[in-house]
């Protein structure tokens, strides 16, 4: 998921205006501003009631999001939480989107294990992945590592984390306010291998996909891989920044590399079938689209096509966001193929 939305007033700049306010001639002080300024760092909003757990292996599990996108009702629960048990503690494969869903998974991980977590994994830089990191340096210290590429944390350490906690304080009509930006603090790239305790984890990252920075994390004991957005169950990953070359490139490499793995998704339920599945609609997406710029036909052309094909077709009544966003990812795809072309 990826905002195309102007970036709302920060709630430190309407605190600063709210504060001068005109009482007849009389105008609020400097210092009722600081105040006013100060106060607004305990504004937290409410509790996220906990969420359904799954058990998806011997040593993951994972808190399941219905919904896939952020609302006032949810308070923001949009994205999967994942968490590998092993003897030397848990490591969270994303967190959330604010603070307070965090807090909840932290609940929810306790009805698991007592363990402590010692490591925390962000598949990519949007704030349905990270925003949570608030609570666990909250809870297992400031100096929690904190893993993502290269790229998610110059994004997140960037004006891309206010962005994102802006945005989802918005989105949910202030139901995550009180979080703070936690960037990762340490990198990892394709091939990397972590150990922790009985389990081995490792790191697939094959290029652009659903963005440039898109780490896929396989538990190689239990053949599970967390893929984050590069592929999604009931939603189309976004692809404002990505690549349906790319994410093709990547279904591929994943199913070579780890062959009947269950796949679990930032979005959606996990299966082992999700790779194929979500082939069928982006390859069906892309490749009509590539047919028609072959033949010289326009972006309507371009969709004509990919409506008419029964696979693609198919994915409608079990998507969500189908009817307002399909045009714009055939758009993506039709000038991707153009690009592709030249």
């Amino acid at each position: 998921m990826h905002p195309h939305a102007t970036r709302p007033t920060s709630r430190r700049q309407w605190l600063r205006r709210s504060a001068w306010i005109s009482l007849g001639a009389t105008l609020v002080s400097p210092p009722a501003i600081q105040f006013a300024l100060a106060a607004e760092e305990f504004i937290r909003g409410p509790a996220v009631p906990d969420q359904p757990l799954q058990r998806l292996s011997p040593r993951v599990a994972m808190v399941y999001a219905e919904d896939g996108f952020p609302t006032p009702e949810n308070r923001g629960m949009m994205a999967n939480i994942v968490f590998v048990m092993t003897r030397a503690g848990v490591v969270v494969v994303d967190t959330g989107a604010s603070v307070q869903i965090g807090e909840m998974a932290i609940r929810r991980l306790r009805s698991l294990t007592d363990k402590p977590v010692v490591a925390v994994i962000n598949t990519h830089y949007h704030g349905d992945h990270f925003l949570g990191n608030d609570a666990f340096v909250q809870a297992f210290g400031a100096a929690l590592p904190i893993y993502a590429h290269a790229v998610a944390r110059e994004r997140i350490q960037g004006t891309e984390g206010s962005m994102w906690r802006s945005l989802m304080e918005r989105w949910t009509n202030g139901a995550s306010m009180g979080t703070r930006v936690v960037a990762p603090n340490r990198d990892l790239a394709h091939g990397a291998e972590l150990r922790f305790g009985d389990t081995t984890l490792r790191i697939h990252h094959h290029g652009r996909a659903h963005t440039e920075s898109d780490l896929c994390v396989e538990v190689v004991e239990d053949r599970v891989v967390c893929i984050g957005d590069v592929a999604m169950d009931g939603r189309i990953a976004n692809m404002d920044e990505g690549s349906y070359v790319g994410t093709l490139k990547t279904f591929d490499a994943l199913e070579r590399d780890v062959a009947g793995a269950l796949w679990v998704p930032g979005h959606g339920q996990a299966s082992k079938g999700l790779l194929t599945d979500q082939r069928g609609l982006f390859g069906g997406i892309y490749r009509h689209c590539e047919a028609a710029v072959k033949a010289g036909e326009d972006e309507a052309g371009a969709k004509r096509r990919v409506l008419a094909d029964p696979v693609v077709a198919g994915h409608a009544a079990r998507t969500k966001g189908w009817d307002l966003n399909i045009g714009k990812y055939i758009s993506l795809a039709y000038l991707e193929a153009e690009k592709e072309g030249f």
